[in-house]
């Protein structure tokens, strides 16, 4: 009895959740899903219900053997539970099968519906995607600009383009209506997509009406484009015309204006200074003429915004665009300043170089006469000789020591002169004097002080060594310097030999006068110097003053000029000696005071003994 009692409750229990699955009409939307459930019916009477039946034929089976063993075992007959007769199993089990046979037909008639729409639907998306593809890009053709950037031959290659596709437009029209027909239908049928197949069907509808008004719109654009583009074509032309040689003065103008320089001087960059202000000068008018240029584009560009023609910014005349043009401007209004700059930088550069040349020339300009001068004066020092030797040896010492004390100013110098050449600095208008000439002259400086000491020195041993005179040496150096015209310190070999026809020596141009001659040179310049120092000229002549004969054929010679007298006039002496000779002893004789002389009248027999040695004179 439990056994009935739970087989009961189980069958029960399925038919219920059974029948509102199969009394469910509610539809699906795809084929697919609705075969879907047939599948799911179909497997519901294969697969699950015959086990339920073979339950309901079993459940029956024990209620019947129940109650026969009860009856015979004189047992009362098993009540079921209410609701678990085997008659509410059977009322239960009927209404299942009515619901399952109306589930079934249901199932069959929505299949057969749902192939119709579908084949209608599937129709429906062939044509609608064949427009669509005919039309993909056919709004934006007629929407893009492209003629607003073309040149007139080709606005009407556009025009010619666009008639063609009116043509082709007019021929979809019987597709577009079929579309709709076909929607129509759909919705008719209730088809499950029908908002989508409305909406795809009005985009369609939507978009060929669009196309249209796009087709007539595009055809007005053209027309009105076309009639826009020759004046547009004439300014283009004007524009390439003047832009062209104002863009070459620019870059000319860049080129200069990044152009490098060198000057040496502050006159040369005052030079490019006044250079690069007449070219500022010129900045206006070029500005003028430059916004002329730009005018005329911006004529263009009005035009074109105007009638609503997009410009490609190309000009078929030119290449150089109005931005090329602005850009190039302001490149050089940027250069100005910068040159501005370059130049001041260089100005001051240049004043600073000048500075250092001024600097310099004025301590030179001091320094160089000043070592001149000292060479001037130890050269008068060496030549008067005052005092004696030993007095003319201590003023040279000390006049060495002021020259060494003057080092300082040679240093600036040189200071100066790192400088010059740090900011290198090749010249000086200040000036006429390197620091090679003053370091050349200060060595000479310092040599000449050197040397002068020195013969100074040399001196004072021939004197002591030979017995001279301090007059003799006066007379000597007197004879010497005399005849030492350039002063030089040495005598050449024909100032030599006119001091030697001076002192009465017979080296006249004869073959007798060359040979002795040549005899003196030997003695006084044994290295063929050609030339006579003063030392060597002091040793010669302390040789000559020992022959007691010398002083004596002097004091002859001048006797046979002066006509026997025992004086001798200039005039004479000017007529008989060469000019040079005449007037060195014009300026050493004494006045002759014997009774027999007469005015100007000249003592040569006192002047002969003083110049070796026996006179006071």
């Amino acid at each position: 009895m439990e056994d009935y009692e739970k087989l009961a409750s189980d069958l029960l229990e399925w038919i219920r959740r059974t029948i509102p699955w199969l009394e469910n009409r509610t539809p699906e939307k795809t084929m697919a899903e609705m075969q879907q459930k047939l599948e799911d019916f179909r497997d519901y009477r294969r697969v699950h219900k015959p086990p339920k039946v073979q339950e309901k034929c079993q459940l029956e089976i024990n209620f019947n053997t129940l109650q026969t063993k009860l009856r015979l075992s004189n047992r009362p007959a098993f009540m079921p539970s209410e609701g678990r007769m085997v008659s509410d199993i059977n009322g239960a089990w009927h209404t299942l099968e009515g619901a399952e046979k109306g589930y079934e037909e249901w199932l069959l008639n929505e299949i057969r519906r749902l192939e119709r729409l579908d084949h209608l639907a599937e129709k429906f998306r062939q044509k609608a995607a064949i427009h669509e593809s005919w039309t993909d890009g056919k709004e934006a053709m007629l929407t893009q600009k492209d003629y607003e950037t073309a040149s007139l031959s080709e606005v009407k290659a556009l025009l010619r383009k666009h008639e063609a596709f009116e043509s082709d437009l007019a021929a979809h029209q019987d597709r577009v209506e079929q579309i709709a027909a076909i929607a129509q239908e759909l919705n008719e049928l209730d088809y499950y997509d029908s908002p989508s197949v409305n909406a795809r069907c009005q985009k369609i509808c939507d978009q060929w009406d669009s196309l249209g008004a796009l087709t007539q719109s595009r055809r007005e654009s053209l027309e009105r484009t076309e009639k826009q583009l020759e004046s547009i074509d004439e300014l283009y032309l004007e524009y390439a015309k003047r832009a062209a040689p104002f863009n070459n003065w620019m870059e000319g103008a860049m080129e200069d204006l990044q152009d490098m320089f060198i000057v040496h001087n502050i006159e040369e960059i005052q030079g490019l200074i006044t250079a690069h202000e007449q070219f500022k000068s010129t900045l206006p008018e070029a500005n003028k003429e430059r916004q002329a240029i730009q005018a005329i584009q911006a004529e263009v560009q009005k035009i074109a915004q105007y009638n609503g023609i997009k410009l490609s910014g190309t000009n078929p005349y030119t290449t150089i665009t109005p931005e090329s043009i602005d850009s190039k401007w302001e490149q050089a209004q940027q250069l100005v300043p910068q040159r501005d700059q370059a130049l001041q930088e260089e100005l001051s550069k240049q004043q600073s170089n000048d500075h250092l040349r001024r600097k310099f020339a004025t301590q030179a300009n001091i320094v160089g006469p000043w070592i001149q001068t000292k060479m001037e004066e130890i050269g008068r020092i060496s030549i008067e000789m005052n005092g004696t030797l030993e007095d003319q040896l201590t003023n040279l010492r000390e006049y060495e020591q002021s020259i060494i004390e003057y080092k300082p100013n040679i240093d600036q110098l040189e200071g100066d002169h790192q400088l010059i050449q740090e900011a290198l600095i090749f010249d000086n208008k200040y000036t006429a004097y390197t620091m090679e000439h003053l370091r050349v002259g200060w060595e000479q400086l310092l040599t000449t002080i050197a040397r002068t000491i020195n013969e100074i020195e040399n001196q004072i041993l021939t004197r002591d060594a030979k017995g001279i005179s301090q007059e003799q040496l006066h007379e000597y150096r007197a004879s010497f310097n005399h005849f030492d015209k350039d002063h030089s310190g040495a005598l050449m070999a024909e100032e030599f030999k006119a001091c030697l026809i001076s002192l009465g020596y017979d080296v006249e141009n004869d073959k007798q006068g060359d040979a002795e001659f040549a005899r003196i040179m030997g003695i006084v310049d044994p290295n063929n110097s050609g030339a006579v120092t003063f030392q060597a000229f002091i040793d010669f002549m302390s040789r000559e003053t020992t022959d007691t004969d010398t002083a004596d054929q002097v004091i002859a010679s001048f006797k046979i000029l002066a006509g026997d007298k025992n004086f001798i006039t200039a005039d004479e002496l000017r007529r008989e000696l060469p000019p040079d000779q005449a007037e060195y002893c014009i300026a050493r004789m004494a006045p002759y005071t014997g009774p027999d002389g007469i005015p100007g009248a000249l003592d040569y027999m006192s002047f002969s003994t003083a110049l070796y040695g026996e006179s006071d004179l």
